[in-house]
Formats: C-alpha cells, sequence, structure tokens
C-alpha cells in the first residue's frame, strides 16, 4: 500500500505585517480554514507575509472559509491564521507567478480552557521550526518536553503523533491520536490520520475501518479523499475507490491525479465512455506531460471499445 502523508502546520507565530509593496508579483493562491469537525470557520486573519522583503498583507475568509491571496512574488511566504478562541498557526510555502498554486487547506483547533504561556508559545515554535527542517527527533524531543513541563498541554499531542508518523513510528503516533480524540471526537483529521497509520502498517482492513467513520461529504481535503481513494483502489475496491476520487474532482476540477485516477477507475470498471470523459477532461488541463501522452494511449484504446 502505498504510504499516506501527514500535512503538519506550525502551532504558533502571529507576524506584525510591513505594508511595503515589495512583496507584488503576479502569484496568486487560494485557501480554506476549517475546524476540527470539517467545518468552514469564517473571519480567521490570514497573514501573508514575504520572507525576502519581510513586507504583506491580511485577508480574513469568507463564509466558506475561503481566503485569497494575489498579486504574490515567487519565492518564500510565511501565513498565519488567527482567529479568537482558536489556536493561531503558521505554514510556509514556495509561491510560483508563472503556475497554479496548490489550494492550503488548514484545520484550526480550538483554544477552550487551554492557556498559552509565552514560554509555551515560544517552545512550540521551536518544535515546529525544527520539524519544517525535517529534524523529527529533534522536533519530537522538544514537543515531547512540553509535555513533561506543561501536562494540561493538550494542544502539543497531535504534532507529536505527526512525528512519530513521520518517523513510520506507526504504533506510537496512533497511541497520541487515540488521546486526541479522547477530547476532541469528532476531530476528522485525527480520524484519517490513525486510518493512515493502520494503512501504511499494512493492515488494511483496520485502515478502511477508520476512514468509514466519516462521511465522505465531510472531508473538504483533495488530498485526503485522493489518499483514500488510493488505498481502495490497491485493495481492488473499485466501487469505493470511485466515491473519492469523484468527489475529489468536484472539489477540485484541476486536480490532475485525481483525474487520471478516476479516468483509471471507470476503465477498469469497464465504465468505458465515462473513463473516455474524464481522459478527454485531463487532456484540456495537461497536453504536454509524459503521462498525457499515456491518457492519449488510453483514448485510442478505448475508441475499440
Amino acid at each position: 500500500m502505498r504510504k499516506t502523508g501527514i500535512f503538519f502546520v506550525s502551532a504558533f507565530l502571529i507576524l506584525i505585517i510591513g505594508f511595503a509593496q515589495d512583496y507584488k508579483g503576479k502569484g496568486r493562491v487560494n485557501g480554506f480554514v476549517y475546524d476540527e469537525g470539517g467545518r468552514p470557520l469564517e473571519g480567521v486573519i490570514v497573514r501573508l507575509y514575504y520572507v525576502d522583503s519581510r513586507s504583506g498583507y491580511e485577508v480574513k475568509t469568507d463564509a466558506s472559509g475561503k481566503w485569497s491571496g494575489v498579486w504574490l512574488r515567487s519565492g518564500a511566504w510565511d501565513i498565519d491564521f488567527e482567529k479568537p478562541g482558536y489556536l493561531p498557526q503558521r505554514i510556509s510555502v514556495k509561491i510560483k507567478e508563472s503556475d497554479k498554486n496548490p489550494d492550503i487547506q488548514i484545520t484550526m483547533q480550538k483554544a477552550e480552557g487551554q492557556t498559552v504561556s509565552e514560554e509555551l508559545k515560544s517552545l512550540i515554535t521551536e518544535g515546529s521550526r525544527l520539524y519544517e527542517e525535517g529534524n523529527w527527533e529533534g522536533s519530537l524531543q522538544v514537543f515531547t518536553g512540553i509535555l513533561d513541563r506543561f501536562p494540561e498541554a493538550d494542544i502539543v499531542k497531535k504534532s507529536i503523533g505527526d512525528i512519530h508518523f513521520k518517523l513510520e513510528q506507526y504504533e506510537q503516533a496512533i497511541g497520541f491520536y487515540q488521546e486526541v480524540l479522547e477530547k476532541n471526537p469528532d476531530d476528522l483529521e485525527t480520524m484519517i490520520s490513525i486510518g493512515n497509520c493502520f494503512g501504511n502498517m499494512g493492515q488494511g482492513e483496520k485502515a478502511m475501518e477508520w476512514y468509514s467513520k466519516i462521511a465522505i461529504e465531510e472531508i473538504q481535503d483533495v488530498n485526503v479523499l485522493y489518499n483514500i481513494g488510493t488505498d481502495f483502489y490497491e485493495r481492488s475496491l473499485f466501487e469505493k475507490a470511485l466515491e473519492y476520487y469523484i468527489r475529489a474532482v468536484e472539489l477540485k476540477s484541476d486536480f490532475l491525479d485525481a483525474l487520471y485516477q478516476l479516468g483509471l477507475t471507470y476503465s477498469t470498471l469497464e465504465n468505458y465512455e465515462k473513463a473516455g470523459e474524464v481522459f478527454k477532461l485531463y487532456l484540456e488541463r495537461d497536453s504536454d506531460s509524459e503521462r498525457a501522452g499515456q491518457v492519449r494511449g488510453f483514448l485510442d484504446f478505448l475508441k475499440k471499445k
């Protein structure tokens, strides 16, 4: 089974944004912010900070949780997310002016009953920095140290689970994810993470058991939908795979990997008409790549059916 990845975001840091225009370019990026139940969050302050010029600006999410950043220069950007009652988050991304940038999806955790001291914020920032640098062991040491010093800091348990996942220590990851679910039983992202752990351990039945706990319409992350669909596909559960690929393409019509797999799944199910329709859509969005050549070959084959 193909190993499934975890999307990790930093847990803290609000930047003071300068308003010089040195960040301006031709790039654009869209994003969505959800709560732990997968519901869109309106009014989240999104601060976009261009690292090279130390400048940027802020926007807010709308009723669908969507925000857009426009006129962005190519290069490294830090993006902060802040909303009263929720723990702030920060991510770092690379923006391209010449290509379409992928949508950014963020889940914000409620801060109910959690006091975040300046010392704790500093430690979380350090652990997150090490994670982003790929220093999993160092990041794990910082976050487990936080729990030793601040036993009430449940906010770091998801991060510790994610680090164990990166280290392929799946049983330990599951243990921390289950602790997260004890406090937040409707946390869809954590349920998916447990399913991913079992999948990567080769326990497909257990993985499917966890994935099946989540209604497909509640999943907004197209990458998660794609990964679940691919898990089903690799287990030859093609009808189930089809549902997830269709949902992924509904949410993101130019998701090339999902379009490609959707076409293959229709073809495997001998629905050649639908397979042809999907492959034609694929070529409308990608006509020059090596895979586009494969898609043309599939279409030639389907014409004979």
